[in-house]
């Protein structure tokens, strides 16, 4: 039984081996290929980036705006789309008067 056992650790020690070796090569050829195609293997850290979102549009064009209440039962799409634009263009008079630079965009999921 105890012979069983060793040959059988001697089996996975050298299976282990061999895998380590594998990584190592391949570590090694991805290397290689980085700076052959002039890849740099250094990061960069993740852009930052604020979403916000109206949880009821509808009823926000609806106590807002005169237009908004007329638009909102007949043409909902449209109407969303121009509270966004709207609270879109005040954050950025706000933000503007503030002296912060931002960039914004409407982005349609």
């Amino acid at each position: 039984m105890i012979t069983f056992l060793t040959l059988t650790s001697l089996v996975l020690l050298l299976f282990s081996g061999l895998l380590l070796w594998q990584v190592l090569e391949q570590r090694k050829m991805i290397t290689h290929m980085l700076e052959t195609e002039g890849i740099s293997d250094h990061h960069q850290d993740p852009e930052l980036v604020l979403t916000m979102r109206v949880l009821d549009p509808i009823a926000l064009a609806k106590r807002e705006s005169r237009t908004g209440r007329a638009l909102a039962d007949r043409l909902p799409v449209m109407t969303r789309k121009m509270v966004y634009q709207e609270v879109m263009k005040e954050l950025e008079i706000e933000l503007l008067e503030r002296d912060i630079d931002v960039e914004m965009h409407i982005e349609y999921r």
